[in-house]
């Protein structure tokens, strides 16, 4: 989202994750994560006799928290919560994401990121770190991608500001259509049209020429021209 709102090159955006995830993949292959269902109050107040060893890694709904740090820790939490009958998910995954567990790493990414030229974006865009609207002039710089691998992401928070600037219109860019769920849940029952760019278990014409449909329909304009070119 960054690279398309200009703030970066594409090469330098590949240099950036293909950085991010070396550097992650360098890491000990320990800690764990697991959706909470519940909010982020609630969870704070449930982690908070592990603070050195378990964080919030993502707010992604009114109702679900991702925790990530230590096995032990995660496994203490989850078990409270449970008692409490609150649902909880471990999450199959290799590191402890937006934990402590990833500051072993910070130093040697943000060297990279600083060599990077950053831009302030072209496009109205939404921090992950905030959850709120990128204001002009911003520069996201090596340091603010520092704190992306450390802090939360405001998935909540940035669907309420879409909602909240007067979007109806959401487009998942991706290979599935996993983050519109998410993103319904985020906003009231009803709001918006919501549409994929491709699904998991369709084709990816299909996919695309249904979202095109849609929007046609809804009178946006189509570049007609465009969508019957030749492929190169």
């Amino acid at each position: 989202a960054a690279c398309i709102a200009g703030v970066f090159s594409l090469e330098d955006g590949l240099r950036l994750i293909a950085e991010r995830g070396r550097l992650m993949g360098s890491l000990p292959s320990e800690g764990a994560m697991a959706a909470v269902f519940a909010e982020e109050a609630l969870v704070l107040e449930a982690i908070a006799p592990y603070q050195n060893a378990i964080s919030i890694a993502a707010v992604n709904g009114p109702t679900q928290t991702v925790i990530s740090g230590t096995r032990q820790a995660v496994a203490a939490v989850l078990e409270r919560l449970e008692e409490d009958c609150i649902t909880t998910h471990p999450l199959n995954v290799s590191h402890a994401f937006h934990s402590h567990l990833m500051e072993p790493i910070l130093n040697t990414f943000e060297e990279t990121a600083s060599q990077v030229k950053f831009f302030a974006p072209t496009l109205p865009l939404i921090s992950n770190v905030t959850g709120q609207m990128v204001q002009p002039q911003e520069i996201l710089d090596a340091s603010y991608w520092r704190n992306h691998i450390r802090q939360p992401v405001r998935f909540y928070q940035g669907m309420q500001t879409l909602a909240d600037a007067g979007y109806e219109l959401f487009l998942e860019i991706g290979p599935t259509d996993t983050m519109i769920g998410m993103g319904k849940r985020c906003l009231p029952k009803g709001t918006g049209t919501w549409l994929a760019s491709l699904k998991k278990d369709e084709s990816e014409w299909r996919s695309l020429l249904n979202s095109l449909a849609t929007l046609y329909v809804s009178g946006w304009d189509v570049n007609w021209a465009g969508f019957d070119r030749n492929y190169p």
